[in-house]
Parts: C-alpha cells; structure tokens; sequence
C-alpha cells in the first residue's frame, strides 16, 4: 500500500513539473524572461520559507554554509538560468525527453566520483541511454537546434544538484533544503535580466498563469520527496519517467509541437535504460540480502 501511494505522489510530481514547465513557456511568450523566474523564484521561496517556519525548523542554519549544500546551490543556479532559457527557445518536448537522461548521468557519476559498484550491464545501459540523447539532439545533421544544448546544461545542472544531495548533513531539513534551493532561482532571474533585459507589468492572466507556475512546481517539489519516504526507491523511480509523457502530451496539446520519430526513439532509448538500471540495481540487492 505504501509503494502504491509512492507512486501516485511520484506521477503526481512529474505533473506538477511538467505544468510548471508550460507555465514558464506560455510567461515568456509575454513577460521578460528574467522577470519570469524572479516572479516563480520568489513566490516559491517564501512557500517554502513560511512552510518551514510551521513546521518548527529555523530558515537558517549553519548546516547550509556546508560544502555539499553551497555546490548543490550552485548546481540549482546553472539549472535555473539554462533550463528557462531551454523551455524559451525550444519544443516542450525535445527538453523533457533530455531531462530523462538524468538518472543516467547521476549513476554514471556516482560510480566515477563516489565509487560507486556498477557493473557491465548498467555501464551498457548508461551508453544506451546517452546514444538516446544524442538521438534527440543530432548534433551535426539538418535536425540539430543549436538551443537543445540548454537543456542538456540544466540536465547536468540537476543532475549534479542530485549528487550533492547525498553528501548533505542529515540534520538540515527537505523543508530547510526545499527553500534554500528554490532560493537560488532569484540570482539566476537576475542574471537573466541583466543579460536579456526587459521588464512589464503583468496582467491577470499572467499573474494567474505565473500563480500556477508557482502552486505546480511547490507540489512537484514537495510529492517527490514525499515519494521518495514512504516508498521503495526502486519501486518508485521508474514512474519518475512519467514526466517524458506528460511533456509530450502537453507540448502536443498546448503547443502544437509535432515531436519527429527520433524524439521519440531517443527518448525510448533513454527511459528503458533507465528503467533497467533501476531493474537492474534491485534485482542485485535482492542477491546478496
């Protein structure tokens, strides 16, 4: 029972990300992009700030001058600047199938930089799944959207995000860590407002549209990690591919994409070597316990 409702709060995250995803597409079409993700940066930072307060943690500690916890803020840094200007320049879809190579590359790393045991198969499926990006991407072919290199930048950005998450102290809270990752939203909407300029007042339908931007992505962050707690990580990872389905269908509906048959395939080829890895990684627990 528990695992089944893993998995529903972890579709219902890739939910929340993939609607926070179009919000910040439809902004920009109106509203600087820069003020865009100031507008989501602060709105959510001070969810998260007052969520923390109710809760009865302090906002800040000294956990958070942590080495761990300063390159994570970076990493959300970089995400946060690439992956606005990604959704800006380019289909919903080929940025969402990108973003799926993620747990890719945090399994390839963590067997890098953390010495990680993986063996011949996983190593198989890791190139697998990143022929699968390079599937999407075609660098170097009539096809290629010199653009789509946002997207894998804010893959990398949260991917390293992932990385240093581990490392993190365990007393600094997911609420604490929830805030001051958000925080780092607001410098990157400065940098996109210095380097792209531009500022209006919005009207209501972007302040509503800017208001669902916000409520999506604070549910996506909170029923991940509410996900990742009560339920069994191998169990509930594979749904966390959801989110490629969801931008599909979203980028189809709302913007008329036409995704060709190497999204699709490249964004195959990087879901089912996820899901093997993840296949793969319990069945090996399941032997030596």
């Amino acid at each position: 029972m528990e695992n089944i409702r893993a998995i529903s709060l972890m579709i219902l995250a890739m939910a929340g990300f993939a609607l926070g995803d179009v919000g910040i597409k439809l902004m920009s079409r109106t509203v600087p992009l820069g003020q865009t993700v100031l507008m989501m940066a602060v709105g959510g930072t001070l969810i998260f700030a007052v969520w923390t307060r109710l809760s009865g943690r302090k906002i800040l500690v000294r956990a958070l001058a942590h080495p761990a916890v300063i390159m994570r803020w970076g990493a959300e840094m970089a995400a946060a600047i690439s992956m606005p200007m990604a959704l800006m320049l380019t289909p919903l879809s080929l940025v969402t199938s990108i973003q799926q190579a993620g747990p890719i590359v945090v399994t390839m790393a963590a067997a890098l930089i953390f010495g990680e045991t993986v063996g011949w198969r996983r190593w198989s499926a890791i190139l697998v799944g990143l022929c699968g990006v390079l599937l999407v991407l075609r660098p170097g072919t009539a096809g290629f959207d010199s653009n789509a290199w946002y997207a894998v930048i804010a893959m990398l950005g949260l991917a390293a995000r992932d990385l240093a998450t581990r490392a993190v102290p365990r007393s600094l809270g997911t609420l604490q860590l929830a805030t001051f990752g958000l925080a780092a939203m607001i410098p990157s909407g400065l940098v996109l407002h210095l380097w792209l300029g531009g500022l209006v007042l919005p009207n209501a339908t972007e302040w509503a549209l800017s208001l669902m931007t916000i409520i999506a992505t604070v549910l996506g962050y909170y029923a991940i990690t509410a996900a990742m707690r009560i339920g069994e990580i191998s169990a509930v990872i594979p749904f966390r591919y959801s989110r490629l389905v969801f931008g599909i269908v979203l980028g189809i509906l709302i913007f008329s994409e036409s995704p060709d048959i190497w999204v699709y395939l490249g964004g195959a080829m990087v879901v089912g070597s996820g899901i093997y890895m993840v296949w793969r990684e319990r069945r090996l627990r399941h032997s030596a316990a």
